[in-house]
C-alpha cells in the first residue's frame, strides 16, 4: 500500500486595504486556488481586520505547526507577521502588494501574484537576519528624522503609491530642519546633524530607492546610513545615486556596518519601522538577530 504524503499547512494572511489588494478579495482567492500546488499544500486564508491582527493570526499558525505563513501586503504587513515567526520553524512567504515593497524588491520576489505563488510552490527556504529596535522588530529598514516624518504623513494618505510618497517629500523637504544625534556604532561614538539616519537590514525603502546598496540581509550586520540635508538644486543628483545603487558615493552620505547601535535624540519622536511610523523614546537601542527568520525566496 502506497503511503500518502502529508500536505504542508500554509496560511495566507491578506491585508485587504494594502496597495493593490483593495476590492480584489475574490480575485486573490481565485489566484491562490488556481495556482497553488495542492499536492504539496493544505491552505487556508485569513483577512486582517485591524492593526496587530496579522501577528495574532501568525502566532496561531506557529502554535498549530504550520509550515508557512504568507504575507499578502506591504512591508508593514510583512513586519506584523514576521514578529510571530522569528525563532520558530514556521516559514515566512511573501506575495508583495503594498506601496514600496522594499523587502520583496531586495529578495527579488516577483510582483505578479501568479509568479509569487510559483516561488512558494518551489519552496526554497533561506534564513535571514532580523533586527531588534528597543521593544520593536524590523526586518527591512528603520529610520529616524525626515524619513520617519514622511512615513507618518504617508500613513494618513488615503491614496498610496509613489506619487503620494513623492508629494509628501516635495512638500516637507524645504522646511524640515535637520536634527542632532549622538550615536554609538559598535561602541564607536559619533555626533551628527542629519536629515535622516537609516538602519538597513535590506538595501532599500521601496520603489527601488536603495539607501544602503551594500546591505545584505544574511550578513549579521546593520548598515547605518547618515544623510545630510542636500541643497534643493542637487536633489536630482542624489536621486540618480539612489536609483543607481551609488548613494554611498555621495559626499552627503556616510555609511557604516555594525552589529549594535545606540542612538540618543533630544526628544521622543516617531521612527520609521518597515514603513510604519512608531513613536518611541529618545534613547534607541538597535541589535541584530542573526539568521533568525526563515523565508521562502526565488
Amino acid at each position: 500500500m502506497t503511503d500518502v504524503a502529508v500536505k504542508k499547512k500554509i496560511l495566507f494572511i491578506i491585508n485587504p486595504i494594502s496597495g493593490v489588494n483593495q476590492g480584489k478579495k475574490h480575485t486573490i482567492e481565485e489566484i491562490i486556488i488556481r495556482h497553488l500546488d495542492h499536492i504539496v499544500y493544505d491552505y487556508s486564508i485569513a483577512y486582517t481586520q485591524l492593526p496587530g491582527h496579522a501577528t495574532d493570526l501568525a502566532k496561531d499558525a506557529v502554535g498549530k505547526n504550520y509550515f508557512a505563513v504568507v504575507a499578502i501586503g506591504g512591508d508593514g504587513s510583512i513586519n506584523e507577521i514576521a514578529k510571530a515567526l522569528i525563532g520558530s520553524k514556521t516559514v515566512l512567504a511573501v506575495i508583495p502588494s503594498g506601496s514600496g515593497n522594499g523587502f520583496a524588491h531586495h529578495l527579488h520576489i516577483p510582483f505578479v501574484f501568479e509568479k509569487a505563488i510559483e516561488v512558494i510552490n518551489k519552496g526554497r527556504v533561506i534564513s535571514i537576519d532580523t533586527v531588534h529596535l528597543n521593544d520593536e522588530i524590523f526586518i527591512s529598514i528603520a529610520g529616524v528624522g525626515f524619513d520617519a516624518l514622511v512615513a507618518k504623513k504617508f500613513a494618513k494618505k488615503k491614496r498610496r503609491g509613489f506619487l503620494s510618497y513623492f508629494s509628501i517629500v516635495s512638500r516637507e523637504y524645504a522646511r524640515y530642519k535637520p536634527k542632532s544625534y549622538k550615536l554609538l556604532i559598535d561602541g564607536k561614538p559619533l555626533k551628527r546633524r542629519a536629515l535622516f539616519i537609516s538602519f538597513a537590514n535590506s538595501n532599500q525603502f521601496g520603489y527601488n530607492t536603495r539607501i544602503a546598496p551594500n546591505a545584505e540581509i544574511t550578513d549579521g550586520l546593520i548598515d547605518v546610513c547618515i544623510v545630510k540635508k542636500i541643497p534643493l538644486l542637487k536633489i536630482p543628483i542624489l536621486a540618480h545615486f539612489l536609483f543607481q545603487r551609488k548613494i554611498d558615493k555621495s559626499n552627503y552620505v556616510e555609511c557604516y556596518k555594525a552589529k549594535e547601535i545606540k542612538v540618543i535624540r533630544k526628544k521622543n519622536r516617531v521612527i520609521n519601522i518597515d514603513g510604519e511610523a512608531v513613536k518611541l523614546s529618545k534613547n534607541i537601542s538597535i541589535k541584530i538577530n542573526h539568521l533568525s527568520l526563515n523565508v521562502i525566496v526565488p
